[in-house]
């Protein structure tokens, strides 16, 4: 006799598998195969609680990201690194997800930290205020950027 409690779970499990939504490390996987452009400005971070729970200063290299990524990724960013690069110079850096950005325009524009932006600006640091055509990516879940 065939037990059909345990075909109807196997059955039932590989359905869900196969549609539910991507899980957390496949998207960051997609993701870090992924260039974004977008622009970047900054906020004085000050020791104030993100969105992510996190605590941070100036000197933190915290990224907040648009509001409709963030949202549409389902926060699932937190904590995760980025690979940040100033094309117009060859700058670039790493910065941490730590918050979303009410006044980031489009869906891949940033939010820096003063000290994360500066060091993509370059020589003319914060006095710039706003970088175009900023490109960007997502670092793979458990990445640490060297020191």
């Amino acid at each position: 006799m065939v037990n059909f409690t345990g075909v109807f779970t196997i059955l039932a499990t590989m359905a869900w598998i196969a549609f539910a939504e991507p899980s957390r490390i496949d998207t960051a996987k997609r993701a870090a195969e992924t260039t974004h452009i977008g622009e970047i400005a900054f906020y004085d971070v000050g020791g104030v609680e993100g969105t992510c729970g996190h605590t941070d200063s100036d000197s933190y290299p915290a990224v907040s990201m648009s509001y409709d990524l963030f949202k549409k990724n389902g926060r699932t960013n937190c904590d995760q690194w980025m690979h940040i690069t100033n094309p117009a110079n060859g700058e670039s850096a790493y910065g941490r997800v730590r918050n979303y950005c009410d006044g980031c325009g489009a869906e891949y524009d940033l939010d820096l930290s003063r000290s994360l932006f500066q060091s993509l600006a370059g020589s003319e640091g914060l006095s710039i205020g706003r970088i175009y055509g900023i490109e960007w990516n997502f670092e793979p879940i458990g990445f640490q950027p060297p020191n």
